[in-house]
């Protein structure tokens, strides 16, 4: 029996029928989570016939109980109890962790012996924005073939209700989650950490664990306020950490760590206020893991730094780059598949496996292991940024590309790189040696530069990086010659930011 009639992609707000029928903009299903304008992009009503989507699908999985938890948003509870009731409709046994990080919710599926997980949250955008991370097999979360699946489900009116749903509330849980990520750590010298949360969901957790482990903490904008009235909490926007350099500066402090708003990503700045790319500090954290895991896999995502694969550190110690799609769900999956002892993405993500974790991407977790390196070298945060190999690379630029037209637009983008490869063309003077396709087109130059062109899986945007071994000026004129390329497609709009 379906309870709901297939959802409208319009309601008008203030009706009867915006209370009483689900709306969903079907661009909400993205590549590996759930990303929506709320309630524009879709109602309480909407929600819960997602709930009753992704309860029929486990049931047909046989997996029907699951973990639910939400971030710190005004309107995030009301998501999570309209997702709640939709899956209990569909006969699921819903146990709720309360307000959380999105890694709270996948280390519960552990703890708690629970093979599904569903997140309410919009993760680093910005408030009006909300949305939903699930998993079913642990520690991997859904990837495409699973997200349209929903989709198929929910907006083709296929949820099925079903007997036997119930609700339980797991009081105290958050501690729970603390004890798992502190174990046994603790710092041989009192770092003075700056702990940056944007007053989102991390404000909750991320002081109280560095403070476990014997750090002295330095908070920043660390009272949860859900209006954000700093910045959004987002570790890879300029804003946010500007702001965490200022304080580093300030205060004299050893490092600071920035969390974005479901504590699964995580960004540094170290004592001299540079800031630090998460991919650079993947490389350092790969040097610290080589010593005692030679020939060890890390995967990057292919917005990431070379230096993975060119490190004379890394590549002495065995270690095999292996670069794949941005994504938390592919990384996730990329990981597992491979065996590897960590994977990288340059906005913060960090999945360690292994003895160093579970597999699942945790800015906390993560955050630990910064402090214990830089407890292990004795040494500055600095001195370990000086000792890689000078790379230059640009912010993750963002240049508006509706969810409608980017991918094909990411297509057009891919063929027309491949044919100036075929010609012999250059970017910035330099002759394009390879396009690596695997996720939009990763354009590798002779002398060792990148350019990275591919398709934001979270907003209707593109993503641009660029890279060069040899200067910042020759960074600077391979953005300049990739952006002017771009410009010839005039559904790409303007830049979030630039240099």
């Amino acid at each position: 029996m379906t309870t709901f009639p297939k959802p409208l992609t319009t309601v008008s707000e203030n009706t009867p029928e915006f209370l009483t029928l689900p709306m969903i903009t079907p661009t909400g299903f993205r590549e590996y989570d759930a990303r929506w304008r709320f309630p524009e992009e879709i109602n309480l009503v909407g929600i819960q016939a997602v709930g009753l989507g992704l309860g029929t699908m486990l049931q047909k999985i046989g997996k029907a109980r699951i973990v639910v938890g939400c971030d710190y948003r005004a309107y995030s509870l009301s998501v999570k109890q309209a997702l709640t009731l939709g899956l209990m409709t569909a006969g699921c046994e819903v146990q709720d962790v309360g307000i959380c990080l999105s890694p709270t919710v996948y280390f519960s599926q552990f703890d708690l012996d629970i093979p599904a997980g569903a997140m309410v949250t919009a993760s680093h955008n910005p408030n009006g924005w909300t949305g939903v991370k699930i998993g079913a097999d642990r520690p991997l979360t859904f990837g495409p073939s699973e997200m349209a699946e929903l989709r198929d489900t929910v907006l083709e009116g296929k949820g099925v209700a079903a007997a036997g749903g119930s609700y339980q509330m797991v009081q105290g849980f958050a501690d729970r989650y603390l004890d798992d990520v502190v174990g046994e750590t603790k710092l041989s010298r009192k770092l003075k950490v700056v702990c940056a949360t944007g007053n989102g969901s991390a404000s909750m957790f991320a002081p109280q664990m560095l403070e476990r482990i014997g750090a002295e903490v330095i908070p920043l904008h660390t009272t949860p306020d859900y209006d954000f009235p700093n910045y959004n909490p987002n570790p890879e926007a300029m804003e946010m950490l500007h702001s965490m350099r200022d304080k580093v500066l300030e205060t004299g402090a050893d490092l600071a760590v920035g969390f974005d708003g479901d504590g699964d990503r995580c960004g540094v700045v170290d004592d001299e206020g540079e800031e630090i790319f998460a991919d650079k500090v993947g490389v350092m954290l790969a040097r610290s893991w080589s010593k005692d895991h030679p020939g060890a896999t890390i995967v990057a995502d292919v917005k990431s730094t070379g230096l993975f694969a060119s490190d004379p550190v890394l590549k002495e110690a065995g270690i095999v780059a292996d670069y794949w799609m941005t994504g938390h769900s592919h990384m996730k999956r990329r990981v597992h598949e491979l065996g590897a002892l960590a994977g990288i993405e340059k906005s913060g993500h960090y999945f360690l496996a292994g003895d160093l974790g579970r597999g699942y991407d945790d800015g906390l977790v993560v955050a630990r292991e910064i402090c214990l390196m830089l407890d292990r070298a004795g040494g500055k945060m600095s001195d370990l940024r000086k000792e890689l190999p000078p790379v230059w690379t640009t912010p993750t630029m963002s240049p508006y590309c509706s969810d409608l037209e980017k991918y094909d637009t990411i297509k057009k983008i891919v063929s027309a790189f491949e044919e100036m490869a075929a010609n012999g063309a250059s970017i910035a003077g330099s002759k394009i040696v390879k396009v690596t396709t695997i996720n939009g087109a990763r354009v590798q130059l002779e002398n060792g530069g990148w350019t990275l062109v591919r398709a934001s899986s979270n907003t209707p945007n593109l993503v641009v990086v660029c890279e060069s071994p040899n200067s910042e000026a020759e960074m600077r004129k391979i953005f300049e010659d990739t952006r002017a390329f771009l410009d010839g497609y005039s559904e790409i709009g303007e830049y979030d930011q630039t240099l």
